[in-house]
């Protein structure tokens, strides 16, 4: 995990690549749990037999699952310490190249793109860049905003 001492420590990384959350395995399970708090049971998603024989041979996990997993690998990958709170802004940009098989090891890398000034602190724009462990193509690339309170 990288680690910055403050807000300026942080912002003079813009342009570096900041690491790598460790590989997480996407398990049904988990599928399941997303589908039932987002009420979104896809056949692609929670039925296994189904999705067998569909196109992807067996269930995927759902983009916005993918998605929402950065907030499970930010911590990982980094810290700005000296802050408040860090609060999700949104996102610019976000696209699902690749589908996540059930199954598979999923891991983030993230890079510092900008960072402003705002009132009380700072805004930063990171590409995120969520990886399939042994294919080409990442599951999801997405350029999240994030506003750090001193």
């Amino acid at each position: 995990m990288r680690e910055f001492d403050n807000l300026d420590a942080f912002a003079a990384a813009v342009g570096e690549h900041l690491g790598y959350s460790e590989w997480l395995t996407v398990t049904q399970e988990r599928v399941n749990q997303f589908a039932d708090a987002t009420d979104d049971h896809q056949w692609i998603h929670v039925d296994e037999p189904m999705a067998a024989a569909g196109p992807f041979g067996g269930t995927i996990a759902h983009g916005f699952l993918t998605l929402s997993l950065l907030s499970a690998f930010g911590p990982k990958i980094y810290k700005v310490n000296g802050i408040k709170m860090g609060i999700n802004y949104g996102l610019n940009k976000v696209r699902f190249p690749q589908p996540v098989k059930v199954g598979s090891k999923v891991r983030a890398g993230a890079e510092l793109v900008e960072v402003t000034d705002i009132p009380g602190g700072k805004q930063a724009v990171s590409k995120w860049t969520v990886e399939i462990d042994g294919e080409a193509k990442p599951a999801c690339v997405a350029e999240w905003v994030t506003r750090f309170l001193a």
